[in-house]
């Protein structure tokens, strides 16, 4: 792959997860069952994936790392469960932006869990983000749907910080693509049980939604996520990446009109702004 289709490609999957709150919306369902049927088609693409592009043979992990894998499912399903509970409560502007609260989680848990120092750059990003997290909502009180969701959408981000950090640990050694496929079968184990009762009244609609879901903005996303950092750096995926509130907020404006006050968007732009400071200290 040439850097051109490299950066159209990261490009392309940032669409795909900023659509995330949007096809979440439109599935008229708990979000349980969203988790799970999506974990369902975003494995059948994951698994096509990797027999039309694996360019080895795949090992099979041991079982320690099958553990972890499983427990990185685990969180993943419940990062989807807590932000599609955002998206129904609160919509999608904020949920996204609640959401992407993860990188200053993830720099908070880094130095604690892998004890690396924390630089007081990396503190001043933290506390951009803060600030802006506390203009996206207009009051603070959990009367207000906007508050909870903003908290349904923390969590999230708090949720997939942790996934984060735990695929630096136990993916080693294993395909990307390979790792999200095992990831989802543990989503689907674990959360269909909680949904199955509602299997019955999902409309053929809401299937679609949820298949869009599974396979766009969770099979295809991730494979052109991996696909373009063998061309890529990490740092420059990450700066693309951070185009994906943007995208969900101008998607959930046109469709929705959802339109963001000007408190929110300045919030946003703080959000935003130390999301590409974060990508910029990465190494």
């Amino acid at each position: 792959m040439k850097q051109r289709n490299a950066l159209l490609a990261i490009h392309l999957g940032a669409l795909m997860f900023g659509l995330a709150g949007i096809f979440g919306k439109l599935a008229e369902t708990t979000p349980n069952m969203i988790a799970a049927g999506r974990s369902v088609f975003a494995v059948l693409a994951l698994g096509l994936a990797l027999l039309l592009w694996r360019r080895r043979t795949l090992g099979w992990p041991g079982l320690r790392q099958a553990a972890l894998l499983g427990l990185g499912g685990l969180l993943l399903g419940a990062h989807w469960v807590s932000f599609f509970e955002a998206v129904k409560v609160s919509g999608v502007a904020i949920a996204t932006l609640g959401f992407a609260s993860f990188p200053a989680f993830t720099v908070l848990l880094e130095g604690v869990l892998f004890r690396e120092r924390t630089q007081p750059i990396e503190f001043a990003m933290v506390g951009l983000v803060c600030l802006g997290l506390v203009l996206v909502t207009p009051a603070f009180s959990l009367a207000s749907g906007a508050t909870v969701g903003l908290l349904w959408a923390i969590a999230s981000g708090l949720l997939f910080a942790l996934l984060s950090l735990l695929n630096r640990a136990s993916t080693h050694g294993i395909d990307p693509v390979q790792a999200a496929l095992y990831q989802n079968l543990a989503v689907f184990v674990c959360f269909m049980p909680w949904a199955w009762s509602v299997v019955p009244s999902v409309t053929p609609l809401d299937w679609l939604w949820i298949a869009l879901l599974g396979i766009f903005c969770t099979g295809l996303a991730h494979s052109l996520f991996v696909a373009s950092l063998r061309v890529l750096k990490a740092r420059t995926t990450a700066v693309i990446f951070a185009l994906e509130p943007v995208y969900g907020i101008l998607f959930a404006w046109w469709l929705f009109s959802e339109q963001p006050t000007l408190r929110m968007l300045v919030g946003g732009l703080l959000i935003v702004s130390a999301i590409f400071v974060s990508a910029r200290l990465a190494r």
